[in-house]
């Protein structure tokens, strides 16, 4: 494994802090610890009223790009200014031209202004550029890379590679377009479909985040449920439709009578006020706590607390879907019986009736998933154990980590 560098990069990312991507937390935490050196350059201000304790452990320094031009109009006209004397310039407007013919949309404008200043601003001894997110933060990213000469490379993960559109996915991934010396991707089913659109494979590597199961208390010892028992279910994650909260809901209420249930949600998200009617239309309101965001011990303090986790994910209307959801493994990692679906990557972590099981997301599939669950809780927490044990045996964080860390340290080395 090539040794880790302390050559400087700079890493953009769409908001820092979020508690909804404490797996880009995760990362550059460990990053860090195996000695690289960077700053962190947000496209956006954190909008979580919570911090997560990783947040916390980082050292980098944080800067924010111009979230709207308009918002900082001097500092915008000084970076371009100074952009413009840079030696890839002119390459780098070509190249946003050709997409801005392609998109025209005011996104398309920011990205290039806010290039701009990254390129201006930057320490002149940065010698890469990495992105979390294949589309914004990597338009971002690779303009303002061709205009300073350097490399640049991204990690991609679920809604960024499902809902770009192909040519410009292509191009990312074209050396003759001033694409990403390489690529991560946290899915084998994302990477497949990023190589299929290289003109070179070996660009796009398959890196689990992994969990960092220091991070996390042993499982608790869970007393034996019986089937008559009272049944709480949790969920974790944004209330957006590919979550596929509006289907578990409809499930919910198809339950049995004689089943004693409750469901807990923790996450935000712009459907919370419509997935509240939806409860409220189907006479299970009254059994569904609406936590908002939570901070990662609450999270897991809830996990413990509770008999099934359930994550009816989907594919959304836009081609929007998961990868491979970190809260699937989170749940893992505190024996918390799992219920999912077999979308995207979910697959590659849950195998059905081992690790869990995987349902259509059809709310009459759903109960019949939850009912089968409450009505054997043995056979629910065999199947939990054996996540776990995945999750210890082939899900953990270190490889994916020195794998990515061997990417950059290659690519600064070479820049």
């Amino acid at each position: 494994m090539t040794e880790p560098t302390s050559l400087p990069l700079a890493v953009v990312v769409k908001g820092w802090p979020r508690l909804s991507e404490t797996f880009i937390a995760q990362e550059l935490v460990a990053l860090e610890q195996t000695g690289h050196s960077f700053e962190i350059w947000s496209l956006r201000h954190p909008t979580d009223h919570k911090r997560h304790p990783l947040h916390d452990r980082l050292q980098a320094n944080v800067r924010y790009l111009p979230e709207y031009l308009y918002q900082e109009p001097e500092r915008v006209a000084a970076a371009r200014a100074k952009a413009q004397t840079l030696p890839g310039y002119a390459r780098a407007y070509e190249i946003w031209r050709a997409d801005l013919r392609r998109d025209m949309t005011r996104n398309r404008i920011r990205r290039f202004g806010q290039a701009c200043v990254l390129a201006a601003e930057m320490p002149a001894d940065v010698r890469g550029l990495y992105a979390h997110f294949l589309h914004t933060p990597s338009s971002v990213t690779r303009y303002a890379a061709i205009m300073r000469g350097l490399p640049w490379s991204f990690a991609a993960h679920a809604k960024d590679i499902w809902t770009s559109p192909e040519w410009e996915l292509r191009e990312k991934l074209a050396s003759a377009s001033c694409g990403a010396q390489f690529g991560a991707t946290c899915t084998g089913f994302g990477a497949k479909h990023l190589q299929s659109l290289s003109d070179r494979a070996d660009r796009v590597d398959l890196i689990y985040h992994g969990l960092d199961l220091s991070r996390f208390p042993a499982p608790p010892q869970r007393q034996p449920r019986k089937p008559s028992d009272p049944m709480h279910l949790m969920s974790v994650g944004r209330l957006v439709e590919k979550k596929g909260f509006d289907r578990l809901i409809a499930a919910l209420a198809l339950l049995p009578a004689d089943l004693e249930w409750r469901w807990t949600h923790i996450g935000g998200g712009g459907l919370k006020d419509l997935l509240e009617d939806m409860a409220q239309d189907a006479g299970v309101a009254d059994r569904i706590t609406w936590r908002g965001a939570c901070d990662q011990p609450e999270v897991i303090d809830a996990m413990r607390a509770s008999d099934l986790f359930v994550l009816p994910s989907r594919i959304a209307e836009d081609g929007d879907r998961d990868g491979l959801p970190n809260v699937l493994m989170e749940a893992a990692s505190q024996k918390l019986p799992i219920l999912s679906t077999a979308v995207s990557a979910i697959p590659e972590f849950i195998d059905s009736g081992t690790h869990g099981l995987l349902s259509d997301d059809d709310p009459a599939a759903l109960a019949k998933a939850i009912l089968q669950m409450a009505r054997d809780p043995a056979m629910a927490q065999s199947m939990a154990n054996a996540a776990y044990d995945r999750l210890t045996t082939d899900f953990g964080m270190d490889p994916g980590i020195a794998r990515l860390s061997e990417r950059l340290t290659a690519m600064m080395r070479g820049a």
